[in-house]
């Protein structure tokens, strides 16, 4: 079991219920559990991603602990997060285009 975070960006109410029912919300948009064990995390994320092919509106992200993952940390997004996401040297760091 890890802690697991999943944030929300400008999609339908439909997405705030659901995750309401298996998360805490701690701010808008923001959903936390301190032990969520991998099986419900991908439920939870099939779920999403059923919701997001079909309304495909708005940006989700999810994050974890994930040993294995470069920076310790495993990512799922769907939609065009608001920055892009680059693993350099086993680390994911945050890149934003400046216009």
């Amino acid at each position: 079991m890890s802690m697991t975070l999943i944030v929300t960006r400008d999609v339908e109410d439909r997405y705030r219920g659901f995750l309401h029912s298996v998360m805490l919300e701690i701010a808008p948009g923001v959903y936390t559990s301190p032990r969520m064990t991998k099986a419900v995390r991908e439920r939870i994320w099939d779920v999403l991603s059923d919701w997001h092919g079909h309304l495909g509106r708005g940006s989700i992200i999810m994050t974890w602990r994930d040993a294995e993952a470069p920076g310790g940390q495993g990512l799922l997004y769907l939609g065009e997060p608001s920055r892009e996401l680059v693993e350099v040297d086993g680390m994911v760091l945050v890149r934003r285009n400046v216009e």
